[in-house]
């Protein structure tokens, strides 16, 4: 069965299955289409189904001419009938893994999925997980889940665990050329799906095992979310100092080695370096291991979006105006630039905290005309089109996401008042202050 599998994969004889057709499994889908493989794309959300399959995207930085050209190959479908796992050769499962309210894993996605798809595996197919998560979770989750249908994972049945490096907005790095690390549950499990990706990958780069393969995925994000709480905490060391963080990067940037720049904003967003370092901490509690480094650095991360309110609640004071009452705006919601992501965005806590003081509030970011729905925030609210009108009625600006399509001069012209949490207006402006 593993010859069989590897020559049909060599041959895109094989079929595809993607489930979880967001961030990480609509570009997959992608690769693998344009790559000459027949995709099946699952997911629960009947509105991505229905797009998807009259070739309409809903991912903004994801070009639709590249949708509609996949959908007019007639290489891909997409369903949220799960019994259709039983006619494709891979399984690649792309779900969600957030976090619990008290900061523990949550892995009822990738629980849920398999519970959902084990009835109608068949001997002969590959699962592959992308979603990120702790080690042992491939091992302990899926692994025994297949088995209990009577499998013996690397003969009738193959797992490995390739987690995703996908980086929205990033034009420079894509599916492609991004290399693709793979783990197996056994040695002939790894061989299929290193074959799987280096059908659709310039390079594939093979680990020992699963867990070797979840743990560098933990150690990428933590590495950034580690750094990025080191240029936090000394973005308020400087703020105390009064020296310019933003030049001291610049300054140290320059030294040709030793140095990475790292930047510091309103705090953390994203699906991933939020998340990530938790699922690491709480599994090493299991083996009597304190994390307190990454603990250390996810505790900075998570009280920036208060220190910006603080910065708020000073600026406006020294300007004879309280928060509450007072009209703010939020300059860009996404957690990142030029993107349509406001998962874990600093803003939207910073949109709570801020109306919680009695601020009102309103926000402005082309990428997200109207306020997502989410589990822990609820605002009734649309994007406001931004212009010297809006802007006089305006008490605080608060720039959270620096999209490249704004107008800055404009906004600093007509603009009482600016909290920049991302560097934008460097120089020296009486109604701008850094944050």
């Amino acid at each position: 069965m593993q010859d069989q599998l590897i020559k049909s994969i060599k041959f895109q004889e094989a079929m595809i299955g993607i489930v979880g057709l967001g961030y990480v499994g609509l570009p997959l889908m992608l690769r693998f289409v344009e790559s000459g493989f027949q995709v099946l794309g699952f997911d629960i959300d009947s509105n991505k189904i229905d797009q998807l399959n009259c070739g309409e995207t809903y991912i903004k930085h994801i070009d639709p001419k590249r949708i509609k050209s996949a959908w007019e190959t007639g290489k891909f479908e997409a369903t949220n009938d799960f019994s259709y796992a039983q006619k494709v050769d891979v399984l690649i499962i792309c779900v969600p893994t957030p976090l619990g309210i008290h900061n523990e894993p949550d892995l009822s996605f990738i629980i849920n999925t398999v519970n959902a798809l084990i009835p109608y595996f068949r001997p002969g197919q590959i699962v592959s997980l992308e979603s990120t998560t702790y080690p042992g979770t491939t091992d302990e989750e899926v692994l025994s889940r297949i088995e209990s249908r009577g499998f013996t994972i690397g003969k009738d049945f193959f797992l490995v665990y390739s987690p995703e490096r996908e980086d929205p907005g990033n034009y420079n790095f894509n599916t492609a050329n991004t290399p693709k690390i793979v783990g197996g549950a056994t040695s002939s499990c790894l061989e299929v799906g290193l074959a799987l990706y280096n059908s659709i990958v310039d390079r594939v780069v093979p680990v020992s095992s699963t867990k070797v393969a979840e743990m560098s995925k933990l150690l990428e994000n933590i590495y950034r979310a580690v750094n990025i709480g080191l240029v936090n905490e000394l973005k308020m060391v400087c703020d105390r100092m009064d020296i310019n963080i933003w030049e001291v990067i610049e300054a140290a940037a320059t030294k040709p080695f030793g140095f990475t720049p790292f930047y510091p904003g309103p705090g953390l967003g994203g699906h991933c370096i939020p998340i990530d370092p938790f699922y690491l901490t709480w599994k090493a509690r299991e083996y009597n291991v304190d994390t307190r480094f990454i603990e250390l650095a996810g505790e900075i991360n998570t009280a920036m979006p208060q220190w910006v309110v603080d910065k708020v609640t000073e600026a406006l004071n020294e300007r004879g105006k309280s928060v509450k009452g007072s009209r703010i705006l939020l300059l860009g919601i996404a957690y990142k630039k030029n993107i349509d992501d406001s998962r874990e965005s600093p803003a939207v806590e910073l949109m709570d905290i801020l109306q919680k003081k009695g601020a009102i509030i309103s926000y402005a970011d082309p990428y997200i005309p109207v306020f997502p729905k989410k589990r822990r925030y609820d605002f009734n609210l649309s994007s406001v089109d931004i212009n010297a009108e809006v802007l006089s009625q305006i008490d605080c600006i608060v720039l959270a996401t620096d999209h490249d399509v704004f107008d800055y001069e404009m906004i600093l012209n007509k603009s009482d008042l600016i909290i920049d949490t991302r560097g934008r207006y460097r120089g020296c402006f009486s109604n701008v202050v850094n944050a």
